[in-house]
């Protein structure tokens, strides 16, 4: 294969992810989806771009900081390279987003809800607002001059700041800064003489600033936002005598100091003022945006629920259902002995899991419970259960992935409150993160060891659960039980294990599994039959899988690849990525759940995982995927994925130059998730008739 046939099959992962959000983006355009929730589609693409800057463009930054230079290894774009096609890229999608803004609250105001400004504003209203700004806002502001015996303030990532130029009587130009977040006033300002009309504070404050700077004349004005590096390598610095949790927690505090990757403003401003912003943050032209819509949509939640009786302006309300695999009012445990559960979220309920939990809590033939938890809901009744097994005399060993991005704080109150109630606590392996989702409850009946074994793709989360597609199989194959064994008993020692009979655990027997699976359906074609691999994941970088199935479509295998997110392969390209097809799946749900499915229907291997086909997961995390034996539940993963693969609703086909484009309109409309819902629905209905 030559140089350039290999960059025509690859994507850079930056500008792939960039794809991505703007398919995000597109929800939030697409009329036939609720107007509240193409609201809430926006905010999501501008909280995932804002997260993309803070780590992948802070890691950037870093190698070119560093000197680092690592070039990408599929389209081989160096940093520099890579960080001015994001800038390019980004300034696209946010001029999209500005004109997506506007049509929205122009709908929005159709309904009966306004934000105004003050052009739209009566000589009443304007006394009205300037009464309340002087009363209920200025006394709380914090103002900050920058002169030449003042420096330059620290800005907090992602808050929201009014700046002012300011003049002075000998014409000396100074820099008015204020903090627009707070906890105390509304960001929405209800104006009383009107119906549903808000002013957002930030537009309150900026609007006012003559009357905080006095002293000066008020040359120019914008609101402005810094987004900061978050990318922090959690072992380079850490000291084997420390805490490691009081370490992670100063990691915390420090990623908050890191330098600035973005700068946003709502306003031009002259090239002078322009000019000194860059230097005082340090950043190049081609990194500051200005913003037609506000700096921050988390507003947009405000909004939904002041227009929540408008019902058609939401998606239909949904509640996951019970699984039609287990029998109310019975005990969950004796069930799982009998035959394997496999919970499909959010269509079906998390319920029976807790109730598991909470059953092995309080069964005496329970020895051990052992779980990995990556990230948890706010208010855990999984942490509940596990704190009550370790009060009622039951073993309990945790592991605590303190390195779950975002989530560190949230971690590290649940690893105490795990602590003290008498859990075993572990942090994982050095130079790993622990991302997969197992627990093994063990009991001891008689002389019987039993295992009940739950894998799933998705993380231990009751509110997410109702958000994220996800698979969960609960088992007690004594096979599947004994491996499971294996991994916490190398995982409470710092270690991994090396190899497995029936489960996939990266680091050291995933990716190369995959490798072999990948190669026996090549073999299979030579030999005359028939080949197939189907994947759901969330990503695909990993090169060597990309590479290996670029050789199987060449050979002639049938590919089918559901990937949400990320994906650095080109489809469809002839002689070399012909036989493979991508889709992606941006919807209501976000799609979680990752199958790898191996095989014809009269021989096929299928495996549900927490493992993305991403370098960092199949090499860098510590993950589990997990064969499915039962083949009724083989049947139904088989029969979801032949589903979303048709999805021609929310369903996007990637294109040889690696664009993806909405389906052609069909006779008979599918909408996968929509579909799945109807099924649980119908399925209860079934069970209670």
């Amino acid at each position: 294969m030559s140089g350039k046939e290999e960059i025509n099959c690859y994507e850079n992962r930056e500008l792939s992810w960039l794809r991505f959000n703007e398919r995000v983006l597109e929800e939030a355009r697409n009329p036939a989806v609720p107007l509240m929730e193409r609201l809430g589609f926006l905010s999501i693409f501008q909280s995932n771009l804002d997260e993309f800057f803070m780590v992948r463009v802070g890691s950037l930054e870093d190698q070119k900081f560093l000197k680092k230079e690592v070039c990408d290894n599929k389209t081989g774009m160096t940093s520099e390279e890579q960080l001015r096609a994001i800038a390019a890229e980004s300034a696209r999608l946010c001029r999209l987003k500005d004109a997506t803004y506007q049509g929205l609250m122009d709908e929005v105001g159709c309904q009966g809800f306004f934000l105004t400004n003050f052009q739209e504003l009566s000589e009443q209203e304007e006394d009205y607002l300037h009464h309340y700004f002087m009363n209920e806002i200025l006394p709380l502001l914090s103002v900050m001059i920058v002169g030449r015996k003042q420096p330059f303030p620290f800005l907090k990532n992602k808050e929201i700041y009014a700046m002012a130029v300011l003049e002075t009587k000998s014409d000396k130009r100074k820099i008015g800064i204020i903090p627009c977040s707070s906890q105390v006033f509304p960001r929405l300002i209800k104006i009383p003489t009107k119906k549903n009309t808000y002013m957002l504070s930030e537009e309150l404050i900026l609007h006012f600033l003559p009357r905080v700077f006095r002293e000066y004349k008020v040359v120019e004005k914008t609101l402005l936002r810094i987004t900061r590096n978050a990318d922090i390598d959690m072992n380079q610095a850490y000291d084997e005598d420390l805490d490691y949790r009081d370490y992670m927690a100063q990691i915390i505090k420090q990623r908050k100091k890191l330098s600035p990757v973005r700068l946003e403003i709502t306003r031009n401003l002259a090239p002078e003022m322009t000019k000194r912003l860059r230097h005082y943050f340090e950043l190049e032209k081609e990194r500051m945006f200005i913003s037609g819509a506000p700096l921050d949509l988390s507003f947009v939640g405000e909004i939904k629920d002041i227009m929540r009786e408008k019902k058609e302006l939401f998606f239909e309300p949904r509640t996951p259902q019970k699984t039609t695999l287990l029998k109310d009012n019975e005990p969950i445990i004796p069930q799982i002995l009998d035959h394997d559960v496999l919970l499909s979220y959010p269509y079906e309920s998390i319920k029976p899991f807790l109730t598991l939990l909470q059953e092995a809590a309080n069964d005496s033939k329970v020895i051990s419970i052992r779980m990995t938890l990556y990230r948890l809901a706010r208010h855990s009744k999984i942490v509940d259960a596990l704190v009550e097994a370790a009060e009622n005399g039951k073993q309990v060993d945790v592991l605590v992935e303190l390195k779950a991005r975002f989530d560190e704080e949230n971690n590290i109150e649940w690893s105490r409150t795990l602590e003290q109630a008498g859990c075993h606590v572990v942090y994982g392996v050095d130079g790993l993160k622990v991302h997969s989702k197992l627990c093994l409850i063990t009991r001891k009946d008689g002389d019987e060891l039993q295992y009940i074994t739950q894998i799933g793709t998705g993380n231990y989360n009751e509110k997410t659960s109702r958000l994220y597609t996800d698979l969960s199989l609960i088992t007690s194959r004594m096979a599947i039980g004994k491996e499971a064994a294996d991994v916490f008993s190398a995982l409470l020692l710092g270690e991994v294990v090396e190899q497995c009979e029936h489960l996939m655990v990266a680091p050291r027997c995933l990716q190369n599994k995959i490798l072999e699976k990948i190669d026996r359906e090549i073999e299979h074609v030579k030999n005359g039959e028939q080949g197939y691999i189907g994947v759901k994941i969330n990503s695909l970088t990993d090169k060597k899988i990309i590479d290996r199935l670029i050789e199987a479509s060449q050979a002639g295998v049938k590919i089918e690849l559901l990937i949400r997110g990320i994906n650095c392969l080109h489809s469809g390209i002839a002689g070399l990525t012909d036989n493979i097809e991508v889709h992606s799946i941006v919807g209501r749900f976000l799609e979680h759940s990752r199958i790898y499915i191996f095989g014809t229907p009269d021989r096929d291997e299928i495996y549900i995982a927490s493992a993305d086909f991403m370098t960092r997961n199949t090499l860098r995390r510590v993950e589990v995927a997990t064969p499915i034996y039962d083949e009724k539940l083989k049947l139904r993963i088989r029969e979801m994925f032949v589903t979303m693969f048709s999805d021609n609703v929310k369903g996007r086909i990637q294109q040889p130059d690696g664009s993806y484009q909405i389906p052609a309109e069909a006779d008979t409309r599918l909408e996968s998730q929509e579909y799945f819902y109807e099924q649980a629905y119908d399925a209860k209905a079934d069970k209670e008739g």
